[in-house]
């Protein structure tokens, strides 16, 4: 098995979970906190699905699904383009309401084309210094296995909340 198919397995284990998660979700379960300032199954969701899509798109050098597909719009949050909640206030974390199969949709063709740039990697590429700012200075490997494992705990932590709602 070659190192990309590794990483694709994994970002489909987090689409699976997504899925999980978001399937018969109500829309009072998407915006439940279970303490003031907790975050919510929808921003958690838009949240990974906003880190990635950034992420993968810095790295292939590709417009984010989120402006080029017109999800930005078609979401209308309060936020800028760029805005992907890292940072956010709790006020703004209560911002993001919307539909799960919106959610999905974004997710959706977020994974699809992480998976497609993923599927162009040779191994070697992995070995890449994409960010010399780091001691050690990061590879493309080192990224895309930071982007899986920021997607897996926070679909933990949305199929945790929904769990708590229930």
């Amino acid at each position: 098995m070659r190192s990309t198919e590794v990483l694709i397995d994994g970002l489909t284990r987090v689409s699976e979970n997504v899925h999980a998660v978001l399937d018969g979700v109500t829309a009072e379960e998407l915006t439940f906190r279970p303490a003031p300032d907790a975050n919510t199954i929808a921003w958690l969701i838009w949240h990974l699905t906003r880190a990635q899509d950034a992420q993968i798109a810095g790295v292939a050098g590709t417009e984010e699904i989120w402006t080029a597909a017109g999800f930005h719009e078609r979401f209308g949050l309060p936020f800028p383009p760029s805005a992907s909640g890292y940072g956010q206030s709790s006020d703004e974390v209560a911002q993001v309401v919307v539909e799960a199969a919106l959610l999905a949709q974004y997710y959706d063709a977020t994974h699809e084309a992480s998976v497609g740039y993923l599927t162009s990697l040779s191994d070697a590429d992995l070995d890449t210094v994409i960010d010399e700012n780091w001691d050690p200075p990061v590879t493309l490997g080192v990224r895309l296995v930071s982007i899986v494992d920021d997607d897996a705990q926070h679909v933990g932590q949305a199929a945790y909340v929904r769990g708590l709602r229930r």
